[in-house]
């Protein structure tokens, strides 16, 4: 059933019960964010920016901050459960940009959880079928059919299970931090040995990817009770949590290993550094929490598609279906789960890691342009939302002049997922188009 909207023309959240506090809208916001993405950016970031690599993530979470100003300023003018999608809208209407920006966010973000599932079944099948392939490609799928089942119980059991995941992640993280900075070897952080400005702000590209999730907070709106004070709250709690974490991690890690080292280990660089301190316990610890933080991320990168979908739908910029249900499961949260495991058979994801990171930087500029157009509405601050806008232009433009050159298959996936975007808009807006006519 198409949500209606109010006459002021502002979509409110959809009625029924909602049970969400801001901690668990924060958890989903962190386990999306702190998923493998800091297991795998500490050894490409060191590569760039060596012992800086925390700086570069302080840098980042700087910018993440500014874009969920942008995203609590519009969220608290405008809940939904379409989240930033619906931001598109207000600024940019109903039309051709909106839909092809929600394609490309939603054929994106089926990408990006196949990524993190495929960590997941790597992680688990080296833990406990000793590095198998074929078990690494059923626990990926098992894992992705679970949350999917989870997403389809309700946002109230997504929000507990989250909350027991990024707890378990954050404790582990935290006491890493704590142990290793404590023994640290701070030589190896030495401002001396930083390399200059540029190559720091060229590691900011790589370490923004890991706050590409905090995102995933604006759809928790159709779930709290009062998304216009508590959403805004959650955001700036998630970006602030993901970034205390973020630099407290490398600076232990790079504490304790030179940057050649993290370079080495790449994925595994973070028990390595846990070795010196905790032995292979550590080892082992960091693993479980690698398993744990992908399981979140999962989580967390299925939800969004119940609410947005249904949103699109209501607005008639996505196929009607999408507002039904199979059973108990919501289409577009089927969807987004079949499109995930075919991906896990299909793509050769490692050649296109940092699609998701080319997508959100996209998303991210359009709905802040978007902003711009409502800004007397939102009551917005200019000069936050200029800074936001350029900051993250210049970490798309460096993203793509350093990453994408480098990561052909990621350039061309990228042109690809656009047109197809594109496509499935032109495709469905035809559809329409002949359904009204004949109904007229």
């Amino acid at each position: 059933m198409a949500t209606q909207r109010p006459s002021n023309g502002r979509a409110g959240p959809p009625a029924g019960p909602r049970r969400m506090t801001v901690l668990q809208a924060t958890f989903i916001g962190v386990g999306s964010m702190v998923g493998a993405g800091i297991f795998a950016l500490l050894g490409s970031a060191g590569a760039v920016a060596g012992a800086a690599v925390w700086l570069s993530f302080l840098i980042a979470g700087l910018i993440a901050a500014l874009q969920g100003y942008s995203f609590a300023k519009l969220g608290s003018t405008y809940p939904s459960g379409g989240g930033i999608l619906t931001y598109l809208s207000k600024g940019f209407g109903e039309g051709h940009v909106t839909a092809i920006g929600a394609w490309l966010f939603y054929t994106a973000g089926s990408i990006v959880t196949a990524m993190v599932a495929a960590s997941f079944g790597g992680y688990t099948s080296e833990a406990f079928a000793g590095d198998s392939p074929a078990w690494a490609t059923v626990f990926s799928v098992l894992l992705v059919v679970v949350m999917t089942g989870l997403n389809a119980v309700g946002s109230q059991a997504v929000a507990r299970v989250q909350s027991v995941i990024v707890k378990v992640v954050l404790a582990i993280l935290s006491v890493f931090a704590v142990v290793t900075i404590a023994n640290a070897d701070w030589g190896l952080l030495s401002f001396s040995g930083y390399p200059g400005l540029q190559q720091i702000i060229a590691s900011v590209a790589l370490t923004f990817f890991a706050f590409l999730g905090f995102g995933v907070v604006t759809f928790t709106a159709r779930d709290l009770p009062d998304p216009r004070r508590q959403l805004p709250r959650a955001l700036y709690l998630a970006v602030g949590i993901a970034t205390a974490i973020y630099v407290a991690v490398s600076l232990g890690v790079f504490g304790t290993l030179t940057a050649e080292q993290v370079v080495e280990y790449g994925e595994t660089a973070i028990a390595e550094a846990a070795k010196p301190v905790l032995g292979d316990f550590g080892f082992t610890l960091i693993v479980v929490t690698a398993i744990f933080s992908t399981m979140g991320a999962v989580n967390a990168g299925l939800y969004p598609s119940i609410g947005m979908t249904q949103h699109l739908a209501s607005i008639g910029l996505f196929p009607t279906v999408f507002s039904r249900s199979a059973g108990r499961v919501p289409v577009g949260l089927l969807v987004m789960a079949g499109l995930t495991i075919i991906q896990l058979f299909l793509l050769d994801l490692n050649a296109i890691a940092s699609l998701g990171s080319a997508v959100a930087l996209i998303v991210f500029s359009a709905v802040t342009i978007a902003h711009f157009r409502v800004r007397r509405e939102t009551g917005a601050n200019l000069p936050v939302l200029i800074v936001a806008l350029a900051t993250t232009v210049v970490t798309f433009v460096v993203f793509c002049t350093t990453t994408l050159v480098q990561q052909p298959r990621t350039a061309i996936a990228l042109v690809l997922i656009i047109a197809l975007a594109a496509v499935l808009d032109l495709a469905w807006t035809g559809v329409r188009a002949r359904r009204q006519r004949a109904s007229a």
